[in-house]
């Protein structure tokens, strides 16, 4: 039995990689009876089953969506859901006799959201492409890295899952409430480099100020200034350091054994490169731990860079619940929490595959 805020909620998604599952995973973990439909029951991923942790919460079918009795059911399928997710190319689904036109003469109060990198609409919609290219055309990736070097790409978080997941989920709840009052729904179009663009807005008004360089690697949060900055430990690990407000600068100092003094036109970018290297040399005086063990229960704003390993046994980490091992898999805990619909706590991911039919006669009951 399904627990938490969206619990009877009724959502077929369609197989897919990336953003599209995970934002199937939030709803499941959130309540939702999630149901995956797949061309095939390996479902296309070289990582195992077990490892797809984005299919956790969820059931999952099989379907040759070519076919016509597999076509019918599925489509029976939607005539009982209320959320639809699919994130396949413009056009795609509406050659498979799914599109919005007929799933909605069909179900007029269905959200259906469709998430894409470049949107339904535009030059490039019909294109191909990855995480690395939508954040490249939004001007965020010529942000992200150090004055020396090359554009860094943040693994696929900002594009994928930061602009395309919760956009996607945002706009398929917000769809939700004005169904509810319309008793209508809607297409979603979920476009990551919509979705990183709404990001930037505070980086935008600030560039738009004067207060942003264009020169990457010289800005307040971008390693540019020293006390917002990582730097090696003398085991070779790294040290996180975040202290913007002057308070919190001046613990910082403290900690680190520093004269008061060395901070005191820290403002100036002119000072950074000295500032930066009086922090550098003394953080490498110490291993990490040594380090987090001195500014523990400080507001100095330092943290040591974890490892994925590390962070899932970390002991803040685990008083919290933040990470789970469930059938030897780490997984994350459950976010947000609610405090009158709990959370259930995370399941395996499923390895077996239900009957599309049987799915179907469930949800029409």
């Amino acid at each position: 039995m399904n627990t938490g805020p969206l619990a009877g909620l009724r959502v077929v998604e369609f197989e897919g990689l990336g953003p599209g599952p995970l934002a199937g995973m939030l709803l499941a973990d959130w309540g939702a009876d999630v149901v995956v439909v797949g061309y095939q029951t390996e479902f296309g991923a070289k990582v195992p089953l077990r490892y797809q942790i984005a299919n956790r919460g969820k059931r999952r079918v099989a379907a040759n969506l070519k076919s016509p009795e597999d076509l019918a059911n599925v489509l029976q399928l939607l005539d009982s859901a209320e959320v639809l997710l699919e994130g396949y190319r413009p056009g795609t689904m509406e050659r498979l006799g799914l599109g919005p036109a007929i799933v909605h003469q069909r179900n007029p109060r269905l959200v259906y959201t469709r998430i894409t990198g470049w949107g339904q609409t535009g030059t490039r919609a019909k294109t191909a492409g990855h995480d690395i290219g939508y954040i490249a055309m939004t001007g965020a990736l010529s942000t992200i890295g150090r004055a020396d070097g090359a554009p860094v790409p943040p693994v696929n978080y900002l594009g994928d899952y930061a602009g395309g997941t919760m956009f996607a989920v945002a706009g398929t709840l917000v769809a939700l409430l004005e169904a509810n009052r319309s008793g209508r729904g809607q297409v979603v179009d979920a476009a990551m480099v919509d979705g990183v663009g709404a990001l930037m807005a505070p980086l935008l008004g600030m560039a738009g100020a004067g207060m942003w360089s264009g020169r990457r690697g010289t800005n307040l949060l971008d390693t540019g200034a020293p006390f917002y900055d990582v730097y090696r430990t003398a085991d070779d690990r790294w040290l996180a350091i975040g202290a913007l407000e002057d308070k919190f600068f001046a613990e910082l100092l403290a900690g680190l054994g520093l004269d008061p003094v060395v901070g005191s036109d820290r403002w100036n970018p002119g000072s950074w490169p000295a500032l930066k290297a009086a922090l550098a040399n003394a953080v490498a005086g110490k291993t990490r731990d040594q380090w987090t063990a001195i500014f523990a229960g400080t507001d100095a704003c330092v943290s040591p860079v974890l490892t994925l390993d590390e962070a899932i046994v970390d002991p803040d980490n685990v008083a919290r619940g933040a990470f789970s091992r469930i059938g030897g898999v780490a997984h994350p805990g459950k976010a947000p929490r609610f405090d009158r619909t709990a959370l259930g706590p995370p399941t395996a991911v499923p390895e077996g595959v239900e009957a599309l039919c049987d799915v179907v006669r469930g949800w029409a009951v």
